[in-house]
């Protein structure tokens, strides 16, 4: 599942528990990220992955592939947080080949994830 987490206006920011599925994507994660769009036309997006990466269907990684094709040029700042070493090596290296900086970091490092996605820490 996943929960919206209380960020500033101009983020979103998600946790994922459990078992990930393309439903939570379209009903939680692509109404936010639209909302955020309409309000600010940027997205500053924070993701707390809070389960293993095994949990997330198929279905739920292409749909979440699908809400940043949607929006690929909208892309200011993503930051992935998670204890999965692999995950926050893929999200560093994203930012070299999609719009927007997408930067990776371990759980204990929540907090600086968050000021850095809202733009209050470089």
């Amino acid at each position: 599942m996943i929960q919206t987490i209380h960020a500033p206006q101009n983020v979103v920011a998600f946790r994922a528990l459990g078992d990930v599925t393309a439903n939570d994507y379209k009903t939680i994660i692509a109404p936010a990220v639209k909302q955020l769009v309409e309000q600010i036309n940027e997205i500053n997006f924070l993701f707390l992955i809070d389960t293993d990466l095994e949990n997330f269907a198929a279905t739920a990684w292409l749909e979440d592939a699908f809400i940043g094709l949607k929006h690929f040029g909208k892309w200011n700042r993503a930051a992935i947080v998670t204890d999965s070493e692999n995950a926050i090596s893929f999200t560093n290296a994203f930012s070299y080949v999609v719009p927007g900086e997408f930067r990776g970091y371990k759980k204990e490092a929540f907090d600086e994830a968050l000021l850095w996605v809202q733009g209050n820490n470089q």
